[in-house]
């Protein structure tokens, strides 16, 4: 039997938060959700999914400038996005690396108990929280002051509603906004 978050167990099932369990190999790099059948929808991500699938192109591109990253990948992605949902949601997320299967084309799997639209709006909340902790950084007060401001204003439901809709996730063919 497979142990959660131990790569290479016994099985190549994975246990989902749910209780039930897949086949990693059987989901293709298009799936950015599916139907389990415990009756939710849980949210998959994988490593070559872009990080812009969250957030505009603009917004990861200020990200890897500023984040230094001190591990196996160049700069800030896909990965420590989703180590930063699962450091806030440990028991919501399995994982999987799958690097050693030339069979899937990705390295790294992550299933979440959440759908795609509830994952998408954790990690806009996530996002922003390791934005505001950037900023409250700063040498500038008023840069901070500016920042606390404008997230004020800032309704994640809604933003992620447009932009889910810019992106076109009915489809697997999204593409970058």
């Amino acid at each position: 039997m497979a142990e959660p978050r131990v790569p290479g167990g016994a099985s190549d099932e994975l246990s989902l938060p749910c209780g039930e369990s897949i086949d990693p190999r059987a989901l293709d790099l298009g799936v950015r959700e599916f139907d389990c059948d415990c009756g939710s929808s849980h949210a998959v991500v994988m490593d070559v999914h872009p990080p812009s699938r969250f957030v505009p192109e603009a917004l990861v591109e200020m990200l890897r400038e500023t984040i230094e990253t001190d591990d196996d990948f160049d700069e800030f992605g896909t990965p420590h996005v989703m180590g930063v949902v699962m450091e806030e949601f440990p028991e919501k997320i399995e994982s999987a690396d799958k690097s050693d299967d030339g069979n899937v084309g990705y390295g790294l799997l992550w299933v979440s108990e959440f759908d795609s639209r509830r994952l998408h709006e954790i990690v806009v909340e996530l996002i922003v929280e390791l934005m505001e902790h950037a900023i409250s950084h700063a040498d500038s007060d008023s840069a901070a002051s500016e920042f606390e401001e404008q997230m004020l204003e800032f309704d994640v439901a809604e933003f992620v509603e447009q932009y889910r809709a810019q992106r076109d996730f009915e489809s697997e063919h999204d593409t970058a906004a």
